[in-house]
């Protein structure tokens, strides 16, 4: 029983109320081991929907190695539910990656809950950091083979609308998964018809893309027209000014916007030379740039940054920024039936923080998995 706590609710605020938990799920009642929560907030374990890598693991790595050190990082910073990206392969490497997260059955992290395919279904003019060399047209037969190998486990394809078939593979796959435009050189006709004719996310929102223009608006101003399209929103300070994060919020409001880390490998390391996709990228501070071109390669921060950035650096209300990095991720890959709120019988996820968004106690699947102590212990340990 956890007592005391400001509980983040179903409608998005605040209230001070008793959360049960029984076995691994939310209860109306119940009895037990009580948490003093006094001072805390009780929020979601939150849900990273793109995010590559992390302490110098890769989930394009294709070894379930990875994905337990990547799922034991996250995990310790309040990600409870995952939904590792991958980047620009060709459709062999692709198959075996996917394959192994299919088999993938580890317990003692974040939950691995679905796959995003980032590549190779883009443009080469806003490839970014990806592989230019296994970039490919979109091909809803390739998608599905690729789905067999994942077991169903993609919830995300991404594709750029202004390249060869994309329109015919959107309309191909859009009930088989969400299609996310992305790594485009699409104006503003090009993106709406992607969305008329079944896209309905966008992938970082800015990055990867034409800027938004008062006379060419692209994609961002096509998706904002269609609201039914949601957008993912890097916020670690460096992707976007906060003032541009402050103007996606009045434009797209708290309903449709999902925080993403985007993180790479070097995300809970320290500065120095990593890969990403087959690439050379360097870190300094909180900046990683592919070593030769020089474009951000991803990031290097967690999501539970991002929603303390959000919060403290720029602004935003910690009311919506829960819900963009808990609520809205859970809905958008089809998950919300059993994670992202704190609601009799989902999946009992908690992230107990105090008011400087520090964590304290991070609860998963029923059981606490950390505290204060323990999360102390693994950074210093980590240092």
């Amino acid at each position: 029983i956890i007592k005391n706590g400001l509980v983040f609710n179903a409608e998005g605020r605040f209230e001070e109320k008793e959360v049960y938990v029984e076995d691994e799920k939310i209860s109306k009642t119940g009895e037990g081991e009580i948490i003093d929560a006094t001072g805390l907030y009780v929020i979601p374990g939150l849900t990273d929907i793109h995010f590559h890598a992390c302490v110098g693991y890769d989930f394009c790595d294709g070894t379930k190695e990875a994905i337990s050190k990547m799922a034991e990082y996250e995990l310790k910073n309040g990600i409870t539910t995952i939904c590792p990206a991958s980047m620009t392969f060709s459709e062999e490497k692709l198959s075996e990656i996917y394959k192994t997260a299919r088999e993938y059955d580890g317990k003692e992290g974040a939950e691995l809950v679905g796959i995003n395919m980032e590549g190779p279904f883009i443009s080469m003019e806003k490839k970014g950091a990806q592989n230019p060399k296994f970039i490919h047209k979109p091909d809803a037969d390739m998608f599905y083979r690729l789905q067999e190998a994942a077991g169903g486990l993609i919830k995300l394809v991404d594709i750029a609308p202004e390249t060869d078939g994309a329109i015919e593979c959107i309309k191909a796959i859009k009930d088989e998964v969400r299609v996310s435009v992305a790594h485009t050189a699409a104006d503003y006709d090009e993106a709406k018809l992607a969305f008329d004719n079944g896209a309905k996310h966008v992938t970082h929102l800015y990055n990867g893309m034409n800027d938004f223009y008062h006379r060419s608006p692209g994609v961002i101003g096509a998706a904002c027209d269609n609201e039914d399209v949601t957008v993912e929103l890097i916020v670690d300070g460096v992707h976007s000014h906060p003032s541009t994060v402050r103007t996606t919020f009045k434009m797209f409001g708290d309903d449709r916007i999902i925080m993403i880390s985007d993180s790479m490998m070097a995300c809970g390391l320290d500065d120095g030379q990593y890969t990403l996709g087959g690439l050379d990228v360097t870190v300094k501070g909180n900046v990683a740039t592919l070593t030769k071109e020089g474009n951000i390669a991803g990031s290097v921060t967690n999501l539970m940054n991002c929603v303390r950035t959000a919060v403290k650096k720029m602004n935003i209300p910690l009311e919506s920024a829960i819900k963009c990095a808990a609520v809205n991720p859970a809905k958008t890959i089809g998950i919300y039936d059993r994670f992202g709120s704190i609601e009799p019988g989902k999946i009992a996820n908690l992230v107990l923080l105090d008011k400087n968004l520090e964590i304290k106690h991070i609860i998963k699947n029923g059981k606490i998995c950390i505290n204060y102590i323990c999360l102390f212990d693994y950074l210093f340990i980590s240092s």
